[in-house]
């Protein structure tokens, strides 16, 4: 046998000088020889503790075997029992917080993980390449609505399909897709593969009906009436704000309309598309996860000459990815560690020019368990911006909620519902993804959905039995 490589085998990107300006995946991904290198790093564990740390539990000694083996059909077919999602899963999915944590070769000090997410990339992607064959599954069990085209309700809607259950998916927007499609930038995420990803679920047998705001198109009353039990997966899309002076300045953006008029409505893409995106020359961004990263990263693909992220913690404290992180830097983003924002300032025509920051330092643990910011004092400067995205979270979108009175909530806001099966307090509405948990990762809403759809499968075999 070989010997083992101690260091991942590299995946070839696009170089910064040039990404910085184009909206390009910046991935190029494996070639099969170099997935097959990669994959004979594998011990091959007969208790994976990669698999017990993947939320959708794949098995992953399984399917790098066959990589190894050069069997990419033998590969797809373990993957393809797990996950719905593959080429996006490989490509967004937090896997060294996860299953690559936990990789038994990488627990050594001397080796790094297998790069279990960039193989699941490998076979989803030549996967995508094969002809699309629609499957005949039965629609003998029942109906059920899924509310929301995201990864939660793609997800379970694919995996009840699969199960025999004639299944809609009820989308807002004119686009399926949920967070992948409005909130990822194509540089990270290609919307073709987005599409190819959808239509492998319609092939299953699943309807996507877009333009369809439940709570006002349709009520969750005619959803009830009609389905034998319904999937709530409207995600957690609603911008979050500081509330600072200045915040209703001309230049002063969330996260979510910025990155949606990008992404959704294709803004990067001017004037071939018709949604324009203001023309900036210095961009400040307010939050230190993966959508300050998106925004900052995609602002400066726009044209701007500085782009900052403002983070009131340090970088040891930074929630995104690393890999974006380090992508950023390469792409000249620069970073005001400990700093927070406290007012917006405008120009004689109320348009943003400046933002106003207070130097922070980090005291006692929170309820978090991370030391919480503290402001110092007499510690103001000001940076000069023409932009501001605020990038500090999301909250639940309540046009839904609000029409669906005995939903019950939680104190966030959010439907309080058991995450250990997906069930409300009202029988047959199961809810799962960003609006149970809050904005989280999208392998951890589609754990959500394969969770609900083996849950509302029972639920509807048990509400026969007893007719």
């Amino acid at each position: 046998m070989a010997k083992r490589s101690y260091t991942k085998t590299p995946m070839r990107e696009q170089a910064p000088e040039i990404r910085k300006h184009n909206f390009s995946e910046v991935a190029l991904g494996y070639s099969l020889e170099e997935g097959q290198l990669e994959a004979a790093r594998c011990l091959q564990c007969k208790n994976a503790p990669c698999i017990q740390n993947c939320p959708v539990m794949i098995d992953i000694p399984g399917f790098i075997k066959y990589i190894e083996a050069g069997d990419m059909q033998a590969a797809h077919e373990v993957l393809r029992k797990y996950t719905n999602l593959p080429a996006i899963c490989g490509r967004v999915c937090p896997q060294e917080k996860q299953c690559e944590m936990t990789c038994r070769l990488g627990r050594s000090k001397k080796f790094e993980p297998v790069a279990i997410g960039k193989l699941e990339r490998l076979v989803a992607d030549w996967a995508l390449q094969q002809p699309l064959e629609a499957v005949n599954n039965p629609k003998d069990k029942g109906k059920v609505a899924v509310i929301g085209s995201g990864p939660s309700g793609l997800t379970a809607a694919g995996d009840l399909a699969k199960l025999g259950y004639d299944v809609t998916i009820f989308e807002a927007l004119h686009a399926a897709g949920g967070v992948l499609t409005y909130g990822i930038p194509e540089f990270r995420l290609p919307k073709e593969i987005v599409q190819k990803e959808i239509e492998s679920i319609i092939a299953q047998g699943v309807t996507i009906e877009t333009n369809v705001v439940v709570g006002k198109t349709i009520t969750m009353a005619e959803i009830q009436a009609d389905f034998d039990a319904c999937y709530l997966a409207v995600g957690a899309g609603a911008p979050n704000f500081m509330g600072i002076p200045g915040t209703s300045l001309n230049g002063v953006y969330s996260s979510s309309e910025y990155l949606t008029r990008i992404n959704l409505m294709k803004a990067y893409d001017f004037p071939n598309y018709d949604t324009p995106v203001q023309s900036s020359k210095n961009v400040v961004v307010i939050g230190g996860g993966n959508v300050a990263m998106d925004a900052a990263r995609s602002a400066k693909r726009l044209g701007a000459e500085n782009v900052a992220v403002i983070y009131r913690r340090s970088k040891e404290e930074l929630p995104a990815r690393e890999e974006e992180y380090h992508h950023s830097i390469e792409e000249g983003i620069h970073y005001h560690w400990l700093t927070n924002p406290i007012e917006y300032i405008s120009d004689s025509r109320g348009k943003l020019k400046a933002v106003k920051c207070v130097k922070m330092t980090l005291g006692e643990p929170d309820e978090s368990g991370r030391r919480r910011p503290e402001a110092i004092c007499d510690s103001d400067f000001i940076v000069e911006a023409d932009t501001a995205i605020e990038a500090i979270g999301q909250g639940s979108n309540r046009i839904l909620l609000d029409t669906f009175e005995q939903l019950q909530l939680n104190q966030w806001g959010y439907i309080d519902a058991n995450t250990s099966t997906g069930e409300t307090n009202i029988p047959g509405v199961f809810a799962g993804g960003d609006i149970v948990t809050g904005a989280a990762t999208v392998i951890l809403a589609m754990g959500a959905g394969k969770i609900a759809a083996t849950q509302i499968d029972s639920y509807i075999q048990n509400q026969k039995l007893h007719v």
